[in-house]
């Protein structure tokens, strides 16, 4: 069989695609870490190139658990040996890879496409491998549509061209798949690009989801780790026998084998310099997936949710009963705390490869060393290293596209007619879309047309400068003041917001404000006035609810419940605040009484623990129920 490439469509039962109003003005802090085994190098890349803020993109968040059937653009790529499946309209995301002669998914293949709150910008589905560019977390195109052509080989062999425009750090990716006719992997070029003349913080994990079961071994060429548990701190310990933190009860167990782990934790192996790139997952008959790449790809890193109720809760809201999943990663730093320096106009890239491994299970079961030294001559034997350096040496003569297969958005359309990146022929972005006209218009006219709600942000040198210049009324004074606090710049922007509400009082400014209040009860008082102005806005409301409940004012946040309608009020975080206002009132018979009818919040966050420390509060004699329980630390 030769090699192909077609588009498909997977029908499956998934929730809506998830929406948003309100950018994210928060950022990430930086991180200090001097733990046990953090040398100089991890200190200074935990330290360095935390965003100020997530802007310009903006909250997913209005997504639900009601699911209907749903068909969504693939793209395939097949051979005699593998089949692989990308949504293009979901990040790029490898959603499958079957092993042809055997017929066995290599990879957690969900059977749903359920939204939940584990992404920088809230929405994320569990599954299949996705890419992140950016920052630390799942990354802002998760849940967003790249750009997809057909190119070809020097020799023919189709080509899966996947690109975009990462705007939070101003990068262009471009990732070249295909699979040689017999080849038993798939290749997958990734090229990172910085058109900048300035350095720019880069972060990529390629996050693997693998079938868990209790025979499920993940081996890398590594014996020590840097151990997270979402309890203790960060600290390098050997692995694969590693001992819990103080908390843990996982002291002292083989930590290779993920579905025996009481509890969710993260093992960010420290592969030594000189060893060969890769990580795997085998089962009981020594087969499974297993991931290489070349050098630059560092880091290797092992994720569970651990069998405890938390660990089994988070499993099924992500991806249904029976259908538990591991991850392996593998990432260009040692941990995904870190950011690397990537210097101005650079281009970093690196080939992955993935396939099935099969080797002796006796050896994949036996002691470490065996073990790993047994999974390594395999995957020598499936793809050599020099193999991967052909691949690297051979993605460069990729030819331009010869067929548009799927579009993304269109701003790296208006970035290039703004001048902050030249168009290339192998990357052809399109034209801008509605959402960039208001922009295209300052470009043309040096002002932007009044909208509310606003435009979709943006940010960079090149709209700051036309916004510092133009800027006159309510609308674009809001829109300096998020490129002012996208620059690391809050009291410029809170200057921009004030003379914003001097021009008319909007929730826009108001709820910006808010973000940058001294005190708690300042920022109720602005985020209430903004909800008087847009009562109709969910996404507006649970904000101002955590405002009042932060400020002590349990009072205010039931009394703006009560006003809303219905319907509103029957919203999971909406009941979530009334149930925690009720709470601080001391009226334990309310809390009981919403418990009991239940209270299910649909973005529930990863690591939140707002249901299960309600239920404790007023239940102190009972134990969380399962569908409660989402805690992550608990064995």
């Amino acid at each position: 069989m030769t090699s192909t490439l077609r588009t498909d469509v997977l029908r499956i039962e998934g929730a809506g695609d998830p929406v948003g109003t309100l950018p994210i003005l928060h950022g990430i802090p930086s991180r200090v870490a001097d733990g046990v085994g953090i040398d100089a190098e991890m200190r200074r890349n935990l330290a360095y190139g935390a965003p100020h803020s997530l802007l310009p993109y903006t909250r997913q968040d209005g997504y639900d658990r009601t699911r209907t059937e749903r068909e969504l653009p693939t793209v395939v790529l097949e051979n005699d040996v593998l089949t692989a499946t990308f949504l293009p309209g979901y990040g790029g995301r490898l959603w499958s890879l079957v092993h042809r002669p055997s017929g066995r998914e290599l990879l957690h293949r969900n059977p749903i496409l359920q939204p939940a709150n584990l992404a920088l910008r809230d929405a994320w589905p569990a599954g299949g491998v996705e890419w992140n560019l950016g920052t630390t977390g799942h990354w802002p195109l998760t849940c967003e549509p790249l750009h997809a052509v057909r190119a070809s080989a020097p020799d023919g062999t189709p080509v899966l061209r996947m690109f975009a425009y990462e705007r939070l750090r101003g990068l262009i990716l471009r990732m070249d798949t295909w699979l040689p006719a017999g080849s038993p992997v798939l290749f997958v070029h990734v090229a990172v690009h910085n058109p900048s003349t300035e350095e720019a913080p880069v972060y990529w994990w390629s996050n693997i989801a693998v079938p868990q079961a209790a025979d499920v071994r993940v081996l890398a060429p590594a014996d020590h780790a840097f151990h997270c548990d979402y309890v203790s701190e960060l600290r390098r310990v050997p692995f694969p026998a590693v001992t819990g933190g103080e908390h843990s009860r996982d002291h002292n167990r083989d930590h290779s084998y993920p579905g025996r782990a009481g509890a969710a934790a993260d093992y960010f192996l420290d592969l030594p310099a000189g060893e060969r790139r890769w990580i795997a997952a085998l089962d009981g008959t020594g087969a499974g997936l297993v991931q290489t790449s070349t050098e630059r790809l560092r880091g290797r890193k092992l994720f569970c949710w651990g069998t405890g109720t938390g660990g089994r809760h988070w499993q099924e809201w992500l991806s249904g009963p029976g259908s538990a999943y591991l991850e392996i990663q593998a990432g260009l730093a040692r941990t995904q705390l870190e950011h690397l320096p990537m210097p101005a106009g650079a281009t970093w890239s690196w080939v992955e490869a993935y396939g099935m491994l099969e080797t002796d299970p006796s050896a994949v079961h036996g002691p470490w060393e065996q073990a790993r030294s047994a999974a390594a001559d395999a995957l020598d034997l499936l793809v050599p290293a020099e193999g991967l350096e052909r691949a690297l040496a051979l993605a460069g003569q990729f030819g331009e596209p010869q067929e548009v297969l799927a579009q993304g958005d269109g701003w790296a359309a208006l970035e290039i007619e703004a001048g902050s990146f030249a168009p290339s022929p192998l990357l052809p972005f399109g034209v801008p879309g509605a959402q960039q006209q208001p922009w295209r218009h300052l470009l043309a006219t040096g002002t932007l047309p009044i909208s509310d709600p606003p435009a979709a942000p943006v940010t960079g040198a090149r709209w700051r400068a036309l916004l510092e210049e133009g800027a006159n009324d309510w609308h674009a004074l809001y829109h300096l003041g998020l490129v002012r606090l996208a620059d690391g710049e809050p009291d410029a922007a809170r200057r921009a917001w004030q003379r914003s509400l001097a021009e008319r009082r909007s929730p826009w400014a108001l709820r910006a404000l808010a973000f940058l209040a001294a005190t708690p009860d300042e920022a109720a008082d602005l985020m209430a006035e903004a909800h008087r102005l847009r009562p109709d806005l969910r996404e507006l409301t649970t904000e101002v609810l955590d405002a009042l409940l932060r400020a002590d004012r349990a009072k205010d946040a039931l009394a703006a419940i009560r006003a809303l309608p219905a319907a509103a009020r029957g919203h999971g975080r909406i009941r979530l605040a009334e149930a925690e206002a009720a709470h601080a009132l001391g009226d334990h018979d309310h809390v009981r009484r919403l418990l009991a009818e239940g209270i299910r919040v649909d973005n529930m966050r990863e690591g939140e623990v707002s249901l299960d420390t309600l239920w404790l509060a007023v239940h102190p004699d009972r134990p969380v129920p399962p569908h409660y329980d989402f805690r992550m630390s608990q064995g």
